[in-house]
Protein backbone atom coordinates (compact mmCIF):
# COMPACT_ATOMS: atom_id res chain seq x y z
CA UNK A 1 0.00 0.00 0.00
CA UNK A 2 3.23 2.36 0.88
CA UNK A 3 6.36 1.66 -0.29
CA UNK A 4 9.71 2.82 0.68
CA UNK A 5 12.47 2.33 -1.29
CA UNK A 6 16.37 3.34 0.18
CA UNK A 7 19.45 3.97 -2.03
CA UNK A 8 23.31 5.81 -1.59
CA UNK A 9 24.51 2.75 0.99
CA UNK A 10 27.95 1.67 0.64
CA UNK A 11 31.49 1.23 1.77
CA UNK A 12 33.58 4.18 2.63
CA UNK A 13 36.44 4.72 4.73
CA UNK A 14 36.49 6.16 8.42
CA UNK A 15 35.84 10.17 8.15
CA UNK A 16 34.49 10.31 4.44
CA UNK A 17 30.53 10.69 3.30
CA UNK A 18 27.74 9.26 2.32
CA UNK A 19 24.12 10.24 1.52
CA UNK A 20 21.58 8.16 2.03
CA UNK A 21 17.87 8.74 0.31
CA UNK A 22 14.60 7.46 0.72
CA UNK A 23 11.76 7.64 -2.31
CA UNK A 24 7.99 7.18 -0.52
CA UNK A 25 5.30 6.21 -3.01
CA UNK A 26 1.49 4.67 -2.79
CA UNK A 27 -1.87 5.96 -2.14
CA UNK A 28 -1.03 8.95 0.50
CA UNK A 29 -2.66 11.69 2.10
CA UNK A 30 -0.20 12.75 3.96
CA UNK A 31 3.41 11.89 5.37
CA UNK A 32 3.34 13.05 9.47
CA UNK A 33 7.27 12.29 9.90
CA UNK A 34 9.95 10.41 8.30
CA UNK A 35 13.18 8.99 10.06
CA UNK A 36 15.98 7.15 9.48
CA UNK A 37 17.13 4.05 11.58
CA UNK A 38 19.98 1.72 12.17
CA UNK A 39 20.76 -1.71 13.28
CA UNK A 40 24.37 -2.84 13.75
CA UNK A 41 24.98 -6.77 14.32
CA UNK A 42 23.50 -8.27 17.72
CA UNK A 43 22.25 -4.83 18.61
CA UNK A 44 19.02 -3.60 18.71
CA UNK A 45 17.37 -1.29 15.63
CA UNK A 46 17.71 2.46 16.98
CA UNK A 47 16.74 5.74 15.77
CA UNK A 48 19.38 7.51 13.97
CA UNK A 49 17.29 11.29 12.89
CA UNK A 50 13.60 12.13 11.86
CA UNK A 51 11.86 15.17 10.61
CA UNK A 52 8.62 16.35 10.92
CA UNK A 53 6.44 17.62 7.74
CA UNK A 54 6.99 21.36 9.37
CA UNK A 55 10.92 20.70 9.47
CA UNK A 56 11.68 19.63 13.30
CA UNK A 57 14.14 17.31 13.75
CA UNK A 58 15.21 15.05 16.02
CA UNK A 59 18.75 13.34 16.23
CA UNK A 60 20.32 10.55 18.13
CA UNK A 61 23.60 11.79 20.63
CA UNK A 62 25.63 9.57 18.90
CA UNK A 63 25.16 11.53 15.06
CA UNK A 64 24.78 14.92 16.17
CA UNK A 65 27.16 17.52 14.35
CA UNK A 66 27.96 15.11 11.89
CA UNK A 67 24.33 13.62 10.01
CA UNK A 68 21.77 16.00 8.79
CA UNK A 69 18.28 14.99 7.77
CA UNK A 70 16.26 16.55 5.12
CA UNK A 71 13.40 16.10 3.34
CA UNK A 72 11.53 17.23 -0.13
CA UNK A 73 7.98 17.12 0.71
CA UNK A 74 6.63 17.58 -2.42
CA UNK A 75 8.44 14.20 -3.82
CA UNK A 76 7.94 12.39 -0.86
CA UNK A 77 11.48 11.98 -0.35
CA UNK A 78 13.91 11.95 2.58
CA UNK A 79 17.60 12.31 2.82
CA UNK A 80 20.69 11.43 5.53
CA UNK A 81 23.75 13.09 4.85
CA UNK A 82 26.42 11.30 6.77
CA UNK A 83 29.59 13.07 7.19
CA UNK A 84 33.07 12.34 9.70
CA UNK A 85 31.52 8.82 9.39
CA UNK A 86 33.49 6.37 12.10
CA UNK A 87 33.34 2.19 11.92
CA UNK A 88 30.83 2.64 14.61
CA UNK A 89 28.00 3.98 12.50
CA UNK A 90 28.20 0.82 10.14
CA UNK A 91 24.78 -0.73 9.73
CA UNK A 92 21.77 -1.92 7.90
CA UNK A 93 20.07 1.76 8.10
CA UNK A 94 16.22 1.92 7.27
CA UNK A 95 14.27 4.04 6.48
CA UNK A 96 10.41 4.96 7.87
CA UNK A 97 7.81 7.14 7.34
CA UNK A 98 4.39 7.61 9.06
CA UNK A 99 1.35 9.45 8.20
CA UNK A 100 -2.45 8.65 6.85
CA UNK A 101 -3.16 7.18 3.44
CA UNK A 102 -6.11 6.30 1.34
CA UNK A 103 -8.33 3.51 1.48
CA UNK A 104 -8.47 1.56 -1.71
CA UNK A 105 -11.51 3.71 -2.74
CA UNK A 106 -10.58 6.84 -1.37
CA UNK A 107 -13.23 6.90 0.55
CA UNK A 108 -11.79 7.56 4.07
CA UNK A 109 -7.93 7.86 5.42
CA UNK A 110 -5.67 5.01 7.18
CA UNK A 111 -3.22 5.94 9.73
CA UNK A 112 0.48 3.85 8.40
CA UNK A 113 3.33 3.23 9.69
CA UNK A 114 6.00 2.07 6.61
CA UNK A 115 9.18 0.51 6.78
CA UNK A 116 12.03 0.13 3.53
CA UNK A 117 14.29 -2.84 2.98
CA UNK A 118 17.15 -1.15 4.04
CA UNK A 119 20.71 -0.25 2.64
CA UNK A 120 24.08 -1.49 4.18
CA UNK A 121 26.53 1.25 5.19
CA UNK A 122 30.03 -0.12 6.06
CA UNK A 123 32.98 2.64 7.44
CA UNK A 124 36.18 0.97 7.40
CA UNK A 125 38.83 1.79 10.05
Amino acid sequence: QVQLVESGGGLVQAGGSLRLSCVVSGSIFRIDSMGWYRQAPGKQRELVAAISRVGSTNYADSVKGRFTISRDNANNTVFLQMNSLKPEDTAVYYCNAAGERYDTTRSYRIPFGSWGQGTQVTVSS
